[in-house]
């Protein structure tokens, strides 16, 4: 095989190179180094592949702290120095507004990123009963496959949680339901770490037995899922703490259920939240509507700051949750349900001297098209897909008059190829 050179990374994590005008992918390959390969699919104009000989090695290669790594897929870029993964998830950002949205930020916002290892506070564990591998698998996923991996450990989890992988085997392995429990939903908070269950049939006496004294002996919570995310129901202990994170800063809790949406890492949250206020400053005589709100993780250092804050927010559940933590820390705040990928909605939200938005995914398109002349003055945008933002900023630049002033990443996913990032917009 001739081997190739590696010009870049992709939004995945993968080398690209082409050959004879073909791109390929190649997982495990890094910028300027020198492979070999061996494709796993071909299709006409790209292929993907997996790297078999490293020729010439990158500078900013490393050893993957993880054994499972190449075969879990819970992590993309373990070979890849953490802060290489800054600068390349940097680039990922830049290359998206300009391909996309054909904009340059007038300057790059200094990255936000945290420790490497052990910050992953949120986590969806898959479960299988797989006879001929021993018993009950936990954990994520294969790399391109829907069987789970068979681990004992994870090195992003928190300790503690990473080592109840194995008990956990073990303990789904002696109940009655083991085969009709696919999941695990792992939610630590400063107090308690909640292991929401999803049982697709109820447990037995002995099964119940089995649950409490797990939780007993491990310090767990326990919380039953029969179907959807609002039917979970704490199971035991019923008198734990609730699950919360603390933003010290801004002397604010914030409260949440294990189903509810929380950052995973909750160290770079509180970065994030304090570059969000920074740039968006906040000010007493300020309205500020703080859009796909959430539980409140900005609306409520928004209220400490002064600002007259109005969080909009899709879900009721997530709006009440977020009017308990104001009124808990002692704030005043607005929240209402609205469905922000509505045009009407949108059109009607209230005029506002500050804008920070927050959306999944899918971005802020209705909310941006909405914007009038009388537009905020600030908008401080926080996205977890640069595709996305990079649609929305160029509405912002091109149709509504803002400059880009600033853009940079939040590696909120270390190790993975997931690209949060922030971008600042001005009237």
């Amino acid at each position: 095989m001739t081997p190739v050179l590696i010009e870049s990374l992709d939004a995945e994590g993968r080398g690209v190179t082409h050959v004879e005008g073909k791109a390929i992918f190649i997982e495990g390959a890094l910028p300027g180094e020198t492979v070999e390969f061996v494709a796993y699919r071909r299709k006409q104009r790209y292929e993907s592949a997996t790297v078999e000989r490293v020729i010439h090695e990158s500078s900013s290669r490393t050893t993957p702290g993880c054994r499972y790594f190449g075969v879990c897929g819970g992590c993309a870029m373990q070979h890849l120095d953490h802060r290489a993964q800054v600068a390349v998830k940097q680039r990922v950002l830049e290359d998206a507004l300009w391909h996309i949205g054909r904009i340059h930020p007038e300057s790059v916002l200094a990255p936000v990123h945290g420790q490497a290892w052990r910050y992953r506070h949120r986590a969806r564990l898959s479960v299988r009963w797989v006879a001929k591998k021993g018993g009950v698998l936990v954990g994520f996923r294969e790399r391109h496959s829907s069987h789970v991996a068979d681990m004992r450990a994870c090195e992003v989890l928190p300790r503690p949680v990473s080592e109840l992988i194995g008990p956990l085997r073990t303990l789904v392995g002696e109940l009655s339901i083991r085969a009709r429990l696919p999941q695990i939903e792992v939610a630590v908070g400063d107090a308690v770490t909640v292991l929401v269950l999803r049982v697709l049939d109820a447990p037995t006496d002995a099964d119940e037995r089995a649950l409490r004294s797990f939780a007993e002996a491990h310090g767990v919570q326990f919380w039953l899922q029969p179907s959807g995310p609002e039917s979970a129901r704490p199971f035991h202990p019923l008198d734990a703490p609730a699950l919360s994170y603390a933003l010290p800063e801004f002397g604010v809790r914030i409260e949440f259920a294990p189903t509810d949406f929380t950052q995973v890492n909750y160290a770079v949250n509180e970065l994030l939240v304090r570059r969000a206020i920074a740039h968006l400053d906040p000010r007493p005589g300020d309205r500020v509507l703080d859009l796909f709100c959430g539980l409140g993780n900005f609306s409520l250092p928004i209220a400490v700051r002064g600002g007259e804050v109005i969080g909009v927010e899709g879900s009721e559940r997530l709006v009440e949750r977020a009017r308990e933590n104001a009124a808990a820390n002692g704030l005043v705040a607005q929240f209402n349900v609205a469905n922000l990928f509505d045009a009407g909605a949108c059109a009607a939200l209230p005029r506002c001297d500050k804008l920070l938005l927050d959306p999944p995914r899918e971005g802020a398109m209705e909310v941006v098209k909405a914007l009038g002349t009388e537009g905020p003055q600030r908008v401080v945008y926080v996205s977890c897909d640069p595709a996305t933002l990079a649609r929305d900023a160029a509405v912002l630049v091109k149709t509504k008059g803002y400059r880009l002033t600033g853009a940079g990443i939040v590696n909120m996913f270390a190790h993975t190829a997931h690209v949060e990032s922030m971008a600042v917009f001005e009237h």
